[in-house]
């Protein structure tokens, strides 16, 4: 399954505020579907809240379920506490990062004007939006005409 393509207002109503996701916000404020006042006052489950957990991840950082499981199996692999180390791993992407600088409005966007060549990471064109950054990286837009818009 590729990445999330549909309305991503319904998204926002049914999982919460998710800024990575979309700026527009909804005027309704009940979960979406028929019965979407019945679920908004029902006590949740255990299964249920880590699954919305999960999936809030997942549509933040715009990542598919395989990419998550992967970096859940190496958070669980290194030293310290699993659930911080995977933070600390979606927030190292290069599309996170560019959306955490201001540089896009949404993640889907960072992740296409990383799509389309227009930075560079160590004065090097990279256009993998799932690029693992490091703390000493240098990121710049290049210096094209189309990119410095």
């Amino acid at each position: 399954m590729s990445r999330y393509r549909g309305p991503r207002l319904r998204i926002v109503r049914r999982l919460g505020e998710l800024p990575g996701l979309t700026r527009k916000s909804s005027i309704k404020e009940n979960p979406p579907g028929q019965h979407g006042l019945a679920a908004a006052t029902k006590k949740h489950s255990q299964y249920s809240i880590r699954l919305r957990e999960k999936q809030k991840l997942r549509y933040n950082y715009g990542v598919s379920e395989k990419q998550l499981i992967n970096y859940v199996k190496k958070s669980r692999k290194s030293k310290g506490s699993s659930g911080e180390v995977l933070l600390k791993l979606l927030e190292m992407r290069l599309d996170s990062i560019i959306f955490q600088l201001g540089m896009a409005p949404t993640v889907s966007a960072a992740r296409q004007i990383v799509n389309h060549g227009h930075i560079l990471v160590n004065n090097q064109s990279v256009d993998i939006p799932s690029y693992q950054c490091k703390p000493q990286d240098l990121i710049t837009v290049q210096n094209r005409k189309g990119s410095r818009n």
